[in-house]
């Protein structure tokens, strides 16, 4: 079977980092907040994209240095640009950043994020796209795009976020570009918790340990399902869950599981 190390892995745009099977992903321009570059988009898209053929990481988690998660697309080295290119140029562009959101939700991995301090515009849709957020009370969440003449409607942003945060939230943010506060985005559901700032890694890093050593193959089952089932009626849904549980009770975790639970062990997985 074909399978890739991504341990050996060597980003140019981004630090990577595979210990214990979590991968961390950070952002490290932080002299600009970490923006984003036409190469780190396509660098990030093609690294998630080789994720579901790496078996030595089983949580990602995504995170930016320097007291800021992300302030989005780089103003001179994106925006600039953008403004000089005709519609097929812009269009390459706009699939280009709405596949790194389809290659993070198609990894089989769980991705959770890491947020502190800034997180605007493509830096705020990364932690929308991931499966779990972790904030800090300094987090400062903007979807922006109104701001600079372009519609809320981006990189997923419209189909996404309604279902985290509900849909009249969602349309606020979106139309006004306004900062959603870290109290709000923990209210709202947003973030799944916030903790202070010399903790937030470590907790992130912690819950991905711990979903790590659970059942991998289970763990990918649920996300698969979690997005699949967006566009299913109830019925639908029902028997994708019927079929995946079926296929998961196929797998050694699950006779590791039910053996250690006779002995009053706590199960091994091995994710398979």
């Amino acid at each position: 079977m074909y399978r890739l190390k991504a341990a050996e892995w060597r980003p140019q745009h981004f630090k990577w980092e595979v210990k214990d099977r979590v991968a961390t992903v950070t952002m490290n321009r932080p002299e600009r907040k970490n923006p984003l570059t036409f190469e780190s988009y396509a660098e990030l898209r093609d690294t998630f994209h080789k994720l579901q053929y790496a078996d030595d990481v089983r949580v990602v988690v995504f995170t930016g240095e320097g007291g800021n998660f992300c302030s989005g697309g780089d103003v001179h080295d994106i925006i600039g640009p953008l403004v000089k290119m005709e519609m097929g140029e812009l269009l390459y562009f706009t699939r280009m950043t709405g596949n790194l959101v389809k290659e993070m939700r198609n990894c089989p991995q769980p991705i959770i994020a890491a947020v502190d301090g800034i997180s605007a515009g493509a830096g705020a849709i990364i932690p929308m796209a991931c499966d779990m957020r972790y904030g800090t009370p300094e987090c400062k969440t903007a979807f922006l795009f109104v701001r600079v003449g372009l519609a809320g409607c981006d990189m997923g942003a419209c189909a996404i976020l309604p279902r985290i945060v509900g849909q009249g939230r969602a349309a606020e943010l979106l139309y006004t570009g306004r900062v959603m506060s870290a109290e709000e985005g923990q209210a709202w559901g947003y973030f799944n918790e916030l903790v202070p700032k010399d903790r937030l890694l470590a907790r992130a890093q912690e819950m991905a340990l711990s979903l790590a050593n659970g059942p991998a193959f289970a763990h990918s089952m649920t996300k698969k399902c979690l997005h699949q089932e967006w566009s299913m009626t109830i019925e639908q849904a029902l028997e994708t869950e019927a079929e995946a549980q079926a296929i998961c009770m196929q797998t050694r975790d699950f006779e590791r599981a039910y053996n250690a639970f006779v002995k009053k062990e706590k199960p091994r997985f091995e994710g398979d």
